[in-house]
């Protein structure tokens, strides 16, 4: 956030969650159904209410845990796994219902919340 940019939170006691984070829980957690990886390290997810909302990775592929991702075709092997979590494995040759640490995961309520919906 820079100087110029109003924090949306202003005013949120400390930890409270925000008016939008308290919403969405209260409406009940959304789950992820489907997943699809597009060009440009895009992914299109669909949500149980049939909502389909957009998410850029671009800018997580910065960050180590999501290095092995910078690969398309490790980044297009997207699934929803057993927990209900977007994931990939980082080494397909390994399975990771045995290794979880095998697992890159992403959450579906901080996918749905940061996710542009989809018009």
């Amino acid at each position: 956030m820079t100087a110029t940019t109003p924090n949306p939170h202003m005013g949120v006691p400390p930890g409270e969650p925000p008016p939008e984070i308290r919403e969405y829980f209260a409406k009940g957690r959304r789950k992820a159904v489907a997943v699809k990886a597009l060009p440009e390290f895009i992914l299109h997810v669909t949500f149980d209410n049939g909502e389909i909302r957009v998410m850029d990775m671009k800018d997580k592929l910065s960050r180590p845990a999501f290095a092995p991702l910078r690969d398309a075709a490790r980044f297009n092997s997207v699934y929803i796994d057993s927990s209900g979590s977007i994931a990939w494995d980082a080494d397909p040759a390994v399975d990771s219902q045995t290794i979880w640490s095998n697992r890159i995961d992403l959450c579906p309520d901080s996918c749905y919340l940061s996710a542009a919906l989809q018009a």
